[in-house]
């Protein structure tokens, strides 16, 4: 049975997540989170809040067991972009796009 967590809306480009994601997918979750909890990047952070809420939604199941989990997929998609610009020389500006990205992951018994 999977488990689903989403998160919505983060102030994170969505390609530095999918840096850290393909590096815990296809992990166990107890790998996966001592992963995370080493790692420096922001995204890393991010993601073990969200694997933590997925284990959490797993465990209002009784039926499913917590150490057979495992992140089957973890899909990083771009949300709405911040549009800015930056005052440049001889009255030309320069665009700054603030991405945000939405986070699924999906866990699922072994």
């Amino acid at each position: 049975m999977e488990i689903i967590a989403k998160t919505r809306m983060i102030r994170i480009s969505p390609t530095k997540v999918r840096i850290v994601a393909d590096l815990i997918k296809k992990k166990n979750v107890n790998e996966a989170l001592g992963m995370l909890s080493f790692m420096p990047q922001k995204a890393s952070f991010i993601l073990k809040k969200l694997l933590n809420s997925a284990i959490a939604n797993a465990k209002q199941n009784k039926y499913i067991d917590i150490d057979s989990l495992y992140v089957k997929n973890i899909m990083v998609d771009a949300g709405p972009t911040l549009k800015r610009f930056l005052p440049r020389a001889m009255g030309r500006a320069t665009k700054i796009r603030k991405r945000m990205s939405h986070i699924t992951m999906v866990l699922d018994e072994s």
